[in-house]
């Protein structure tokens, strides 16, 4: 194999989910795309990776120090969605149904991997409900162990704040899952999060 197509290959293989079969395979695509195309391309991701930051108020992605979410008036920012990733708030904003702000931790408690609470952007969070202006706070975290860990620290010091609605996103059956194949703890959760029906 050529040293360079070795190299691009290498380097695309560091990417999630990227192994070596599909880098090639994105290292031929480039190949046959145009020069320009490439450029832009690259010229893209280095302008990404070089002039992104974080949101001030939130941790979101962002072009300026604060981010669109933040700065739009027509935002409700009485109510805080707590999410792990931008990965997630980008998941929440596409379903259009949700007009608060958020709080990006980047990431969860992990003792296991080194994550500890003060690795987390929780003081964002917490100087935002110090302010006085938030009334809920919605924990929108994935339910694995480090996720519950992290939510029930949030829960412990958020107490703190009387007036602040402390709500967890619904967990339960997925749309279109076949009872029988569910298991317990999904089912669990979903009996315990049970609406009623308006007849």
């Amino acid at each position: 194999m050529s040293k360079l197509l070795d190299s691009v290959v290498g380097e695309l293989s560091r990417l999630p989910g990227v192994g070596r079969r599909t880098a090639l395979r994105l290292a031929m695509h480039i190949l046959k795309m145009e020069r320009e195309d490439v450029a832009s391309m690259t010229g893209a991701i280095d302008d990404f990776r070089n002039n992104i930051c974080r949101c001030a108020k939130c941790g979101n992605l962002s072009d300026e120090e604060v981010c669109e979410i933040c700065s739009d008036p027509s935002r409700d920012r009485s109510t805080v969605c707590v999410v792990e990733q931008v990965g997630d708030l980008l998941s929440i904003e596409k379903t259009h149904q949700y007009r608060g702000v958020y709080n990006v931790l980047g990431g969860v408690i992990s003792p296991m991997q080194g994550i500890a609470p003060s690795d987390l952007r929780i003081d964002l969070l917490l100087d935002r409900i110090a302010a006085g202006d938030v009334r809920e706070v919605i924990i929108a975290i994935s339910a694995s162990v480090e996720g519950e860990t992290t939510m029930f620290y949030l829960m412990n010091r958020l107490r703190g704040y009387s007036g602040v609605k402390i709500t967890t996103i619904a967990r339960g059956i997925g749309f279109g899952d076949e009872l029988e194949y569910v298991d317990e703890h999904t089912i669990t959760q979903a009996m315990m999060n049970r609406r009623e029906i308006n007849q």
